[in-house]
């Protein structure tokens, strides 16, 4: 039976309103409105018309009702500056993700979700602590921040699109924490965006402060807990010069402007000194981040395209089950894994098949 809120999911997708989708199609604006609105049932024609417009594959539509995140359930970096399109188009995304997850579970068996409740810790830093005592790491920096965060369960895809407006959100689904990264980032700053995910899904798990206060309270969050004062003390117990800081920020794998925010937080470095540093990076490193760092890669994808490969199957064959467009499969994973290496060269595998 053909489902009406995958139509609407799959217009979402691409970004377009009914107008254009009746239009693109050839189906009569009143007629699609009808349709939506569950006053009509779609003939064969109109449905052919529809789906061909829209580029998914007509099973897509025959499935159940797929299930869709509402807007005040995720935690937007930047839902402000973002267009309600862009918004909508994000969501869905995080709507076919939650399909591509149930798939994962069903064939392999991942790491359980290892969270700590923090909604009623008001100090976002003694959360930062708090959660570092509990996984056991003291306050040594973390090397790998995706790996990480996968170990203790979080599913993490990615926000392949193509917009400095989306740059990451986070949403609990069935008990199960996700985390969607704008991969065309720094991996830097995707992994401030991973930290400042992570601590709205502990600090903001049942909800919270309004959205700016929620915002703070995550970036403060992340920066102490990607930079643990004890550790920033031990190396950096003064700056004379941004040299530095672009040097030192390496160890904790932070751009050289967040380091710097830190570092006045703690106040190591004066209001003088941060806004000097940030003018001259801002004037020498305008589109670019100084002595940058490899990009992050998920450990999971990488052993499940491994494990593919292994059984001579594809990516292509996991959006085809799942009546997906490749295209929005590989938006999903991109920049997460790279192409799967030969069994004799593969690292060991973390994840088991479901037998």
């Amino acid at each position: 039976m053909f489902d009406v809120g995958r139509l609407e999911l799959a217009r979402k997708r691409r970004r377009i309103t009914a107008k254009i989708l009746a239009e693109r199609s050839g189906v009569a604006p009143v007629t699609l409105s009808r349709i939506v609105n569950g006053k009509q049932v779609p003939d064969e024609d109109t449905i052919s018309k529809l789906v061909k417009a829209l580029s998914f594959p007509a099973e897509f539509f025959e499935k159940d009702t797929a299930d869709e995140i509402d807007v005040e359930a995720a935690s937007f970096r930047s839902l402000t500056t973002m267009t309600a399109r862009e918004r909508d188009a994000a969501l869905a995304a995080g709507a076919l993700a939650f399909e591509v997850a149930d798939w994962l579970n069903s064939e392999y068996r991942l790491p359980e979700p290892d969270l700590l409740d923090l909604s009623q810790e008001r100090n976002p830093t003694a959360a930062a602590r708090t959660l570092r005592q509990y996984w056991a790491i003291g306050e040594k920096p973390i090397g790998h921040m995706i790996k990480f965060i996968e170990s203790k369960g979080i599913r993490v895809f990615s926000l392949a699109e193509n917009t400095k407006n989306v740059d990451a959100f986070s949403v609990w689904r069935n008990g199960e924490p996700f985390i969607f990264l704008n991969t065309f980032k720094t991996a830097e700053r995707s992994r401030f965006d991973a930290a400042h995910e992570l601590g709205h899904l502990v600090l903001h798990k049942h909800g919270g402060p309004n959205q700016r206060s929620a915002e703070m309270e995550a970036n403060e969050f992340a920066s102490s807990f990607l930079m643990p004062s004890a550790d920033i003390k031990s190396q950096i117990p003064y700056v004379g010069s941004l040299s530095q800081i672009i040097s030192a920020k390496t160890r904790w794998g932070v751009s050289a402007a967040a380091l710097c925010y830190r570092l006045h937080k703690m106040g190591i470095i004066t209001e003088w000194q941060n806004r000097t540093f940030c003018i001259q990076l801002n004037q020498r490193y305008r589109n670019s981040e100084p002595n940058g760092i490899a990009a992050e890669r998920s450990s999971i994808w990488q052993m499940v395209l491994q494990d593919l490969w292994r059984r001579g199957s594809t990516r292509s064959k996991i959006a085809k089950a799942l009546h997906l467009p490749e295209p929005e499969l590989e938006n999903l994973i991109f920049g997460l894994a790279s192409d799967p290496t030969p069994p004799s060269q593969a690292g060991s595998q973390t994840i088991r098949a479901v037998k």
